[in-house]
């Protein structure tokens, strides 16, 4: 086991001690990951490749045949147990073997069913462990990214930003949304991407007033915003880009907004630091909209954090004040979303420092118009 590992483990038994617990079973696929070097992935929700369980004297990967050898060779320093007939039915036996009494569960992952049939298992066999409801155990610690996390994301996000580049280079007006998004796919796999952080978005005209919009068959017009929301992962880590494009000469609608936008992101990022709040730095870019007559029509939050996830802690948001951190890494994505018209939104990669933001994104100015 690195000491990077070593040092995650270590503080996570110290918050399993805080909160009277015995053990905390893992089964989040990123915090697996993160605290274990396991890198199976959980298929669909109701599947999983397996649950660490983590107590003050064991560490203890428990899967299934399928994914014994990857985890004999990734999981350092954990024990494999291999289940047989499916891990509710095994858990009263482990729990027992570990001397577990109080056992920590994921309650964003773990559902109703699986509830139910753990506890029925253990009420079967009389067992004395309870399951104890956690949140956010290791979400919280995944917010400050190392150097090497960093470095990841970095790596993740220069891969991300070439395959655009290379697709820039192909788009004309005929062209549909789903023909540029698996274009843009092609491009980041071909490059080196280990997959997709998220389905490539690619939206145009009114459909790009869409802010998740999913890619049609609608094709690619002249002087009309185009959309493209895509992102990379690499060596487990996610990038996340936005930018709007015109093909041809962007009309004086389109300059304004995306000036708009653009001024409201670098305001963002200019105040974004250690022990910033985030809902401050989303006001800054949420204000300079609405003052700029586009009140109302910016209506998700300024930017997440990201990591193993695309979607993870902290947020920017006018809701949730969470206060930022040196070594976070955020995304900052303002937009103007004008139904019937189209939308725009432009988004960076920045690490929170002490005395600043550090933009992760390619610093070369960034110019819409497409040639055609």
């Amino acid at each position: 086991m690195n000491s990077i590992v070593q040092k995650r483990i270590t503080t996570i038994r110290q918050e399993i001690a805080e909160k009277e617990l015995d053990a905390l079973m893992v089964s989040v696929q990123e915090n697996r990951y993160y605290l274990s070097g396991f890198s199976a992935e959980d298929t669909q929700f109701d599947e999983t490749a397996g649950v660490l369980i983590i107590s003050n004297r064991h560490l203890v990967l428990v899967t299934d045949s399928r994914y014994e050898l990857q985890a004999q060779a990734e999981a350092a320093g954990f024990e494999i147990v291999c289940h047989k007939s499916g891990l509710e039915k095994e858990l009263p036996e482990i729990a027992k073997s570990l001397g577990i009494h109080r056992l920590g569960f994921e309650s964003v992952r773990l559902s109703h069913k699986n509830h139910s049939a753990y506890a029925g298992a253990l009420n079967k066999q009389k067992s004395p462990v309870e399951l104890v409801p956690t949140e956010n155990m290791v979400e919280t610690l995944r917010q400050i990214k190392s150097e090497d996390e960093i470095q990841r994301i970095t790596k993740a996000l220069r891969l991300a930003e070439q395959a655009f580049s290379q697709v820039l280079d192909t788009i004309r007006p005929g062209m549909s949304e789903r023909q540029a998004a698996w274009a843009l796919e092609k491009a980041m796999r071909e490059t080196g991407a280990q997959g997709l952080s998220f389905p490539v978005i690619v939206a145009s005209g009114p459909n790009s007033a869409l802010p998740h919009a999913v890619p049609t068959d609608r094709m690619l017009g002249r002087g009309e915003p185009i959309l493209f929301d895509w992102g990379a992962r690499l060596d487990e880590y996610c990038s996340d880009t936005t930018r709007t494009v015109v093909m041809g000469e962007p009309d004086d609608r389109f300059k304004k907004v995306f000036d708009t936008v653009v001024t409201a992101r670098d305001m963002a990022i200019v105040a974004i630091k250690a022990g910033a709040s985030g809902t401050q730095v989303d006001k800054i870019a949420r204000d300079h909209i609405d003052h700029s007559g586009y009140a109302g029509k910016f209506g998700h939050s300024l930017g997440h954090g990201t990591g193993l996830a695309v979607h993870e802690g902290p947020r920017l948001s006018p809701i949730k004040d969470d206060r930022l951190e040196a070594g976070m890494v955020v995304t900052v994505e303002p937009g103007v979303y004008l139904p019937e018209w189209g939308g725009i939104r432009m988004e960076n990669q920045v690490v929170v420092r002490q005395d600043g933001a550090q933009v992760l994104n390619d610093a070369t100015p960034f110019n819409p118009r497409v040639p055609v």
